[in-house]
């Protein structure tokens, strides 16, 4: 059995299931009447692209929707912008100021087709008056750093934005089918991509605590925002029961779940049990492997709580405190932890990547660990422990040749992590 192949394909397995040109088309409205697809996110223009495919040549469709660069796919009637993710740029911000402008121009006899994902809230980044994208940029830095989840993130540009939030919908009188690809644990609508279709239950107040409890510091622009809305200055997102969402039709429609399934299935299939872990596993990755490894001697040792061979499979997101200065996403951080942890134990692979193809900024989806992990890496002086402390579990990798490299794949469920016992 080749083991480092069957961690690739149990990862391309859990892809496939929740690839946009197989899932969107039976989510998408009667196609009548004039129709505008805007959209934000990873997976946006292959999305874009199945609304395409699936939509009648003859009923009039256009729009326009913002990926990350190099994430773009031809399309013939949506319009495909790239920009700045996970930092925002002045691509995202044009691309959003014009969406926000046209879905403004619709009717009530038109139809709004909103396509969400993951990274939608760096790329869909239209920041309030008074707050320069400089600004917004430097918080969105400092909070990356900070070690802060993703939700507790998006609360804070939800605050900071003219289209996040619910104002998008808000902002439109046509009726709006929003499909979304859910990147965040608990799978919350409100939390992708920052909502824009979605009630949003957050507060001003609450952007202000979570800048305080992360230790961020933000550009006067943004606090004076923020404190006058908190103030009562500035009017509020719009909330759960307001009237503007009557007209709006929420659909997740690609969950991480979804994607653990059928890697579980593919293990089953190689008569490999299969224990999915859940798919809204959180906290910093360093820590998170320190749980796992202890699993994995409790089942070594004493074949509990589940007897080998098994794959224990989980999905989610986890956070990195950055506090060196190397190279690497938390799925090489939790591998690279992982490493320390089992010292080498026979018989353990693991993979962990990130379903975008992506880990954090670099340029792999993630890495592999196996048995003779760290006797190579001795064998080229790398010590995993030194790396880790640095955040330099990309260069722990890549000189062992065990980065998983994808390129974009074009959705985003959040991260894949399994782990093997045989």
């Amino acid at each position: 059995m080749n083991h480092r192949q069957l961690l690739l394909d149990s990862f391309h397995a859990a892809i496939a299931a929740v690839d946009p040109l197989k899932i969107v088309a039976q989510h998408l409205p009667p196609a009548k009447g004039k129709a505008l697809v805007v959209g934000a996110g990873k997976a946006a223009a292959s999305m874009a692209r199945a609304v395409e495919l699936a939509w009648p040549k003859d009923i009039p469709l256009e729009g326009i929707v913002v990926t990350r660069y190099a994430h773009g796919m031809p399309t013939e009637r949506i319009r495909v912008v790239e920009a700045g993710h996970p930092v925002p740029d002045a691509a995202g911000e044009t691309a959003a100021a014009e969406i926000l402008a046209r879905a403004m121009q619709l009717t009530s006899d038109d139809r709004l087709i909103a396509l969400v994902s993951g990274g939608g809230s760096s790329l869909l980044s239209l920041p309030v008056a008074g707050v320069p994208m400089e600004d917004l940029k430097t918080v969105t830095k400092a909070l990356l750093k900070s070690g802060a989840p993703i939700t507790d993130m998006n609360i804070v540009r939800k605050h900071l934005s003219q289209i996040q939030g619910g104002r998008l919908a808000a902002a439109c009188k046509a009726p709006v089918t929003t499909l979304i690809i859910s990147d965040v644990t608990g799978d919350d609508p409100s939390a992708i991509a920052s909502g824009p279709t979605c009630p949003d239950a957050s507060t001003y107040s609450d952007a202000l605590d979570i800048l305080q409890r992360f230790g961020v510091t933000a550009p006067a622009s943004v606090a004076r925002h923020l404190q006058a809305g908190a103030s009562g200055a500035i009017d509020e997102t719009p909330k759960p029961g307001s009237a503007v969402f009557a007209r709006v039709d929420n659909k997740v429609i690609a969950t991480a779940h979804q994607s653990l399934e059928a890697a579980a299935e593919f293990f089953r299939v190689h008569r490999i049990t299969p224990v999915v872990l859940g798919d809204t596993v959180t906290g910093e990755a360093s820590e998170v492997a320190k749980v796992y490894a202890a699993m994995v001697r409790e089942i070594r040792a004493h074949r509990q709580p589940f007897k080998a061979p098994v794959a224990l499979i989980s999905g989610g997101e986890c956070t990195v405190t950055v506090r060196g200065n190397g190279r690497g996403g938390r799925c090489a951080e939790f591998l690279a932890s992982l490493a320390v942890e089992l010292g080498g134990m026979p018989d353990v692979y693991a993979l962990a990547a990130d379903t975008d193809g992506i880990d954090g900024t670099e340029d792999n989806a993630g890495a592999l660990l196996m048995p003779d992990t760290r006797l190579r890496a001795a064998a080229l002086g790398l010590n995993a422990a030194k790396m880790l402390a640095d955040n330099d579990g990309y260069s722990y990798f890549a000189a062992l040749g065990d980065l998983v490299v994808t390129g974009p794949t074009r959705t985003n469920v959040n991260d894949y992590r399994v782990i093997m016992v045989l």
